[in-house]
């Protein structure tokens, strides 16, 4: 090992072992007072043995021992981090938001983040991060979760289960969506659930929404949600958009009913 590979894998020996797991290349330029080049080099060969992962040009993940066979750590680990460096308001959505309130019958097979603007899927050692766009974000109610490195923000249940009525592909299909929201019915307040959906705006969305839990059987989850959209004067839409129309509506939610769902048992 020479002496610029040397000097970097003490110093991320040295940030690991204060809990860090994360440095950008500006903290190590400064910390090393190596050239860039020499840095480049440096950290190459990190990432050639396991020890190093740069999901974004400038921002490096340490990959601790435990976690070398995969690649990465996992992503909570350090997307608070990556959306700070890319200077990007962002929560953790949809199904791994889901899955990290106690709903999902199995994990995500990629973590998924909502960002103010389009960025680019990242992949992290096994771990693949797909960003989706979602315009006025700081509209979206959001909590802070303890991580092993710190936190990041996910969206509420309330919030969740707007997004994923709202981004149905991502979230695996309204089948699939009817068996997250079953599980997620529990930890969603009616009240807390009708305010989510006047912030974000998206009437279209909290009418599908409704439909879906009533028919799953959260009737006492969305009386509040169905006053509010019945002052709001909706219009009728299409459970699923893009899908041929038939004639069976909801005259509650003014949707019409162009795809079957099952009852989650």
């Amino acid at each position: 090992m020479n002496q610029q590979s040397l000097y970097l894998h003490r110093y991320v020996d040295r940030l690991q072992q204060s809990g860090r797991y994360t440095f950008v290349r500006g903290e190590a330029f400064k910390e090393l007072k190596i050239s860039p080049v020499a840095l480049k080099l440096a950290a190459l060969r990190l990432s050639r043995q396991g020890r190093l992962i740069s999901p974004r040009r400038g921002f490096f993940v340490i990959v601790p021992l435990e976690y070398k066979s995969a690649g990465s750590p996992p992503p909570s680990w350090f997307i608070d981090q990556l959306m700070e460096f890319e200077s990007e308001p962002y929560y953790v959505g949809l199904l791994s938001a889901a899955a990290l309130h106690g709903a999902a019958h199995q994990q995500p097979q990629e973590f998924q983040v909502m960002a103010s603007r389009q960025m680019r899927p990242a992949v992290v050692g096994r771990s693949r991060i797909r960003f989706l766009l979602k315009k006025h974000i700081k509209r979206t109610e959001t909590i802070s979760l303890k991580t092993e490195t710190g936190a990041m923000k996910i969206s509420t249940p309330e919030s969740t289960a707007l997004d994923l009525v709202r981004y149905p592909r991502h979230a695996g299909g309204l089948n699939n969506i009817a068996t997250v929201l079953a599980d997620l019915a529990e930890k969603i307040d009616p009240e807390h659930l009708s305010e989510a959906a006047r912030r974000d705006d998206d009437l279209p969305s909290a009418q599908r929404l409704g439909f879906l839990l009533e028919h799953i059987g959260e009737e006492a989850k969305v009386k509040p949600l169905a006053e509010w959209i019945k002052s709001s004067l909706p219009r009728t839409v299409y459970l699923r958009p893009g899908q041929p129309p038939r004639r069976r509506k909801s005259a509650r939610w003014k949707v019409i009913i162009n795809e079957d769902v099952e009852v989650p048992g």
